[in-house]
This record gives structure tokens, C-alpha cells and sequence, in this order.
């Protein structure tokens, strides 16, 4: 508790700092922000794929079989439920097309290019087991993962296996105290990070909005993270308030780095120490539903696909609207923990297709908003997984 009211009183002086506009303070921000960004970018990719691989290779495949299966009915089912919530919300609040005028202002090559998802699917396939770390490529690393961990658990027991297993543990151990001490002075970086929104904000960067389109966005994320997922934790006999108070720093975090691969650190730090979630599962399920688990872009990539198909003339009928929303929870499965990732994606799906993708370049400038609270959303139902599943088989290995 005393540490999330020192993360609140952070990010309030950093508002504050932000307002005053002042030139050389916002400079220094957003160096700090920066600096924060990408410490924990750096921790993360070793996170993930030691994660994985002494799961793997301690507890053996079968066992992480058993909780991959459970993790990933969670994070379908929780998918699903956003990505349905984006289409009611679009259906009953119906945005209607922008002005003509407004599309021939924004051309295509305003927008970073993009790839298409066949190119996005193929580029998951490592060719050089280097360039997945250098990339920061996290479906590559976890295939690697895997199969590192994999291979472990079935080698028979001898030295050299034992050595291998206990220098990988090692090095997690380490690690998690690197985390434990970037953690310590996060509140500096919560103060930059409020500090740096709260200047743009001021500025004018995100005041320009299109109503209808925003309001359905935002509005299935907030309803995805207050009502639904808290009734998935009720349903598993979880106190909402009590789940969510003990991972607000992995929340927080995200809101601000816009990465829920960058949170990973923090996420599993809170879930460890402050939840109480069995390391076995909060090391394996945590990696992998920062990957797959997406809440918030299938949600996006639905919403914005059906608002960009309907400027362009495309009829939204309930078989349109089905489809879509089926390709968005695929979609948004294999979709990368990184800023903008969903923003890419759905660029890549609409231009398949032939859709207007100028229309991204008008969503493009609030985009900053959207992608903060679709990622704190991703980051709490990665915590509403991990915790539904260490219930799961907590109560289990105790009957």
C-alpha cells in the first residue's frame, strides 16, 4: 500500500511539472522518461526467455503443458470478451464517416510503411538465433524458449544438464535483483513519465479527437478492465480489489511505457511478492501472456478495422462485423508487446484488403492515448490470467 501511494504522489508532482511548460524541464522529462523505457526494454527480452526455459526445463513439459493449456482457454476467452465488447459498443454508438476533406488531407505516406501479415507471420521463424535478441523479437524468443526448455526437461539427469539448469537459475536470480533495484527508483520515472503526457496534453498534441471513434475505443477498454475481467475473478472465487491493488505498479508501468513487454519486470515482480503467485506459474504464464494475451489491440484492431471499412464504403452486416471480430482475436494473439504494435497490425490488415489506410493517419495523433490504456488493460488481464490460473491449480493440488 505505501508503496502505490508513493507511485500516485509521483505521478501527480509529474502532472504538475508538466503543466508549467517549461522548456528545459521538459527536456529533462523526457530524458529521464526515455532512460526508463529503455532500462526496462533491456531487462525484459532476458525475462521473457529465461522465464520460459527453466519453467521448461524445472518442472518439466508436462506439467507446463497443463498450465500453457489454461492460460491459453483464459486468454481467449478474454479476448473474446473484449473484442465483443469493441463491436457492441461500435454497433450502439454507430460513428459515421469523416468529411471527405478531412480523408484527402492525410496521405498514405504519412504512415510509417508497413508489412503484410504474411510478411508478419513469416518474420515470427528465426533464421539466425542472434537477431531475435537484437531485434527484441519476443514471438522468435519464445520459440526459442521452448525449445531450449523443452530440450532440457527431456535430457536425462546428469551433470552437464545440472550444470546448465543451475548457471540459467542463476542468472534469473540475478536478474530479479536488477529488477528489485530499477524498481526502487521507479518513482522518478513515474514523475517523468506523467510529467512528459502532461506536456503534450498542454500542447495540444492529443486534443484533437473524432468523438464517436474515441469514445467507442476507450469506452470497451474501460469496460473491459472495471466490469468484465473483474467478473472472470469473481467467477474463480478472486477479490477484484484485491488483485488489482497488489498489481498496480505492473499497471502503472504500463500506462506509461505503452509496452506490455517493457512491464514484464515489474509485472512479475508484483505478482511474486505482492499477489503471493506461485513462481512456477507467474515465470511461465506471465511471459507468455505479455506475447499472446492482447485484450486491449483485439479490441482496437475490431473497432478501427469496421471504422476505417465503413469510410471506405465497405456495408458493416452482422456476418462483416462476426468475421472481423474473429480475425482481431487472431490477430491480436500473435500480435508483439511493443508500442504501436497494434496500430502496425491493423495498418497491415486494412492495406491487405484495400482499405483507406489515410484514415490511420488521422487516428495516428491520439493514438498515444489509446495505446497507454489499451496496454494497462493488457497488463491487467495478464495479471487476471496469471491469477485465475496459480487458483486454478493451487486448488487443485490441494484436493
Amino acid at each position: 500500500m505505501k508503496k502505490t501511494i508513493i507511485w500516485i504522489g509521483a505521478l501527480v508532482v509529474g502532472a504538475l511539472l508538466g503543466l508549467l511548460g517549461i522548456a528545459w524541464l521538459n527536456d529533462v522529462m523526457d530524458f529521464v522518461a526515455t532512460v526508463y523505457t529503455r532500462l526496462f526494454q533491456l531487462l525484459a527480452v532476458p525475462t521473457i526467455v529465461l522465464a520460459v526455459i527453466t519453467t521448461f526445463a524445472t518442472f518439466g513439459s508436462k506439467g507446463s503443458g497443463r498450465i500453457f493449456g489454461r492460460t491459453l482457454i483464459y486468454t481467449l476467452l478474454t479476448t473474446f470478451a473484449a473484442a465483443a465488447m469493441g463491436a457492441i459498443l461500435y454497433v450502439s454508438i454507430a460513428p459515421g464517416n469523416l468529411p471527405a476533406e478531412a480523408l484527402s488531407s492525410t496521405q498514405p505516406s504519412d504512415i510509417s510503411p508497413q508489412t503484410s501479415l504474411y510478411e508478419h507471420i513469416l518474420g515470427v521463424i528465426p533464421n539466425n538465433i542472434v537477431k531475435p535478441f537484437l531485434e527484441g523479437n519476443v514471438l522468435s524468443l519464445l520459440l526459442l524458449a521452448f525449445a531450449i526448455g523443452i530440450g532440457l526437461s527431456k535430457l536425462p539427469e546428469s551433470e552437464n544438464k545440472s550444470v546448465i539448469v543451475k548457471g540459467l537459475l542463476g542468472l534469473q536470480d540475478l536478474l530479479f535483483l536488477l529488477i528489485r533495484g530499477l524498481i526502487w527508483t521507479l518513482p522518478l520515472g513515474i514523475v517523468a513519465f506523467a510529467a512528459q503526457l502532461s506536456a503534450q496534453v498542454s500542447a495540444g498534441v492529443v486534443a484533437d479527437s473524432i468523438g464517436k471513434y474515441v469514445l467507442v475505443v476507450l469506452g470497451g477498454n474501460v469496460i473491459q478492465f472495471f466490469v468484465v475481467l473483474p467478473l472472470f475473478l469473481l467467477a474463480h472465487g478472486l477479490n477484484p480489489i484485491h488483485v488489482l491493488g497488489k498489481m498496480m505498479p505492473a499497471v502503472l508501468m504500463a500506462l506509461f511505457t505503452k509496452s506490455s513487454a517493457a512491464t514484464l519486470p515489474v509485472t512479475m515482480q508484483s505478482a511474486e511478492e505482492r499477489l503471493g503467485i506461485r513462481k512456477d506459474i507467474a515465470r511461465f504464464v506471465l511471459p507468455i501472456c505479455t506475447t499472446i494475451n492482447m485484450n486491449g489491440c483485439a479490441a482496437f484492431i475490431l473497432v478501427t478495422s469496421l471504422f476505417v471499412m465503413q469510410n471506405g464504403g465497405t456495408p458493416l452486416t452482422l456476418g462483416t462485423i462476426l468475421l472481423w471480430l474473429f480475425i482481431s482475436v487472431i490477430s491480436a494473439v500473435g500480435n508483439a508487446g511493443v508500442p504501436m504494435g497494434c496500430f502496425f497490425l491493423t495498418l497491415s490488415l486494412m492495406s491487405g484488403i484495400g482499405a483507406p489506410v489515410a484514415i490511420l493517419g488521422i487516428i495516428l495523433p491520439i493514438y498515444t492515448i489509446i495505446d497507454m490504456v489499451e496496454t494497462a488493460e493488457n497488463v491487467w488481464s495478464d495479471s487476471c490470467i496469471c491469477a485465475m490460473t496459480n487458483h486454478f491449480f493451487t486448488k487443485s493440488d490441494n484436493k
